[in-house]
């Protein structure tokens, strides 16, 4: 594609086309399939572990372990949260792979956006993420942004909530059926 800027023209490489996830959820809240728009050009490294970890069928069966009313869910600890395991321990762990330096955005955390969790640590994200139920500015340049919900938000407005101020989820959590990479 050719454009003129500024009197100059440029030759535009094709539009960067970010991966998604479609990822089924079951549980006694949500039942149903949402869809995740990757942005690569924002995230790129957490983008690749997000597909590289969702391609090996490692977010298969991992429950969100954090839930709390109007602000977001959590999941994605690969290590200790999966379906059947221990759940005390859900929510500590996350991949075989090291941990990821932040790749901080101006993109705004608003309701269906899709942001990695980490410790204290700005560069400890690994796997677990959030999507939002509401706008979160005060995350806004704290954590990395690596995507947004563009299908399906009502599923993701189903998901049984924790309780406390942490969220945690008592009892059975719901879970990620499956988590599978799209073009």
């Amino acid at each position: 594609m050719r454009k003129l800027l500024a009197g100059v023209f440029c030759v535009l490489g094709p539009p960067a086309m970010a991966a998604g996830l479609d990822v089924t959820v079951a549980g006694e809240g949500a039942n149903g399939t949402f869809h995740i728009e990757l942005f690569d050009d924002v995230a790129p490294q957490h983008v690749a572990r997000i597909t590289a970890l969702a391609k090996a069928g490692e977010y298969d069966d991992v429950v969100f372990h954090r839930v709390i009313e109007g602000f977001m869910a959590q999941t994605g600890d690969v290590q200790y949260g999966k379906m059947g395991a221990d759940m005390r321990m859900a929510g500590t762990g996350g991949s075989d792979m090291s941990d990821l330096a932040a790749e901080f955005s101006d993109r705004s955390f608003e309701r269906g956006a899709v942001g990695m969790a980490r410790s204290q640590n700005p560069n400890s994200a690994n796997s677990q993420f959030f999507v939002m139920f509401a706008p979160a500015t005060h995350l806004n340049g704290q954590y990395t942004v690596v995507g947004e919900v563009t299908e399906g938000m009502d599923v993701v407005d189903a998901i049984k909530r924790g309780t406390g101020g942490n969220g945690t989820v008592v009892g059975q959590p719901d879970r990620m059926v499956s988590v599978t990479v799209t073009d």
